[in-house]
């Protein structure tokens, strides 16, 4: 090991900031990283990052290029970083860093840290005492219009038949819209803050349906168990909408403040 923290062959693998007062050193002993090695503070400036070695022939920039196109392995790593995510954030308020975020040393690791310096502190001020809440609203493949009895007698009237399962069709789209955002606008008077992000295809995400909302929620601690309520008083709508919760979580969509 020498005095940048790495053997040669060896990259710093960075998960996330906090405070140091808040991680002291050992705070995440047993916890393996991406790789099963141990997790270690970087100390600068009231700062901590959290860094583990992993070997530059795995994650040096042209490996890493290649292997970010394998999904196994992909999967591999963010299993690791969320472990070590979690087990920070439990301790204390952290500021996850971006999957397979790596520096040749410590040497560009602190300056980072320095450079960073105010907008870290001001970031961990806004996030402390808070978890994010992610919300997904689902809502079942439209069942096709039961068709007309008999023969269409003209043109005209197969037209309006086709013209009444299109009106249908289109009230029950309107329908759930007006309810996710119903739901969406009851869960912000909970939330401080929200980001709406891509819809899911429900295929990746091994189900079916259409996906009308998913947001993370920004949540005060001890407003954490309201919020869960809320979200459970929205599981049996009649209107067939699926509620998907998940949480709590390190603030991973409220590390950038929201573009004005």
């Amino acid at each position: 090991m020498t005095d940048t923290g790495t053997t040669a062959g060896e990259l710093l693998y960075a998960y996330a900031v906090a405070r140091d007062t808040d991680l002291p050193e050992d705070s995440l002993a047993g916890v393996g990283g991406v790789t099963g090695g141990p997790v270690r503070g970087v100390r600068q400036r009231g700062l901590v990052a959290l860094v583990g070695t992993v070997p530059a022939a795995e994650f040096g920039e042209a490996p890493l290029r290649e292997r970010l196109e394998d999904l196994g392995w992909l999967e591999r790593v963010a299993r690791g970083h969320q472990r070590v995510v979690d087990a920070a954030s439990a301790r204390a308020c952290v500021l996850p860093l971006r999957l397979a975020t790596v520096y040749r040393d410590e040497h560009g690791l602190r300056r980072m840290l320095a450079a960073g310096h105010d907008e870290l502190d001001a970031t961990l001020d806004r996030l402390d005492g808070r978890a994010e809440w992610a919300v997904k609203l689902w809502t079942d493949p439209p069942d096709s219009p039961p068709p007309a009895t008999g023969p269409a007698r003209s043109g005209r009237d197969y037209l309006a038949r086709r013209g009444a399962e299109h009106r249908a069709r289109e009230e029950d789209g309107r329908r759930v819209r007006e309810a996710a955002a119903e739901v969406h606008g009851a869960l912000l008077t909970l939330a401080e803050e929200a980001r709406l992000h891509p819809a899911r295809d429900a295929r990746l995400a091994g189900g079916a349906g259409h996906n009308l909302l998913n947001a993370a929620y920004l949540v005060r601690r001890e407003r954490c168990q309201a919020f869960r309520t809320a979200v459970g008083s929205f599981a049996d709508r009649p209107d067939g909408l699926r509620v998907e919760l998940s949480g709590p979580w390190a603030p991973y969509s409220f590390v950038t403040p929201e573009p004005r």
